[in-house]
């Protein structure tokens, strides 16, 4: 059975998507970009727009009853091969010692003019989920 996962605290979807699917022990999280959640609108900066996709994400596991810790993979698009290493800092503040597998592609456009965008999926204990747990 699928089961969307939607919480204020990340941005609305921008398309005909859902913010994570539940499908059985497995979440998986649609692409965050660096919205801010209360203003709808990007942040300003590569580092900033990076820090606010994965606090979206991270709201958004909380939403769905997980963590950052319960990440199996992320995959990250940025319009900058260049930003790898500021990157990896601040990815580092969120997972900490806790390595998900992961791939950084660089891509020539995000939406909205995004300069990056995290997916990711989680794996969760059986039983284990939001409201519907």
């Amino acid at each position: 059975m699928l089961e969307a996962i939607s919480t204020d605290a990340a941005p609305a979807a921008v398309g005909p998507y859902s913010q994570a699917i539940q499908a059985g022990t497995l979440l998986f999280l649609s692409g965050q970009l660096g919205i801010d959640p209360a203003s709808g609108r990007l942040v300003e900066g590569f580092a900033a727009q990076a820090r606010q996709a994965l606090a979206n994400m991270a709201a958004i596991l909380r939403a769905a009853g997980a963590g950052l810790e319960q990440v199996a993979s992320v995959d990250v698009f940025v319009t900058n091969l260049e930003w790898f290493a500021e990157f990896n800092a601040v990815y580092a503040q969120f997972f900490g010692e806790h390595r998900p597998a992961r791939a950084v592609v660089g891509v020539a456009a995000l939406p909205l003019g995004a300069l990056v965008e995290i997916r990711a999926v989680a794996a969760m204990d059986a039983g284990q989920g939001g409201p519907h747990a």
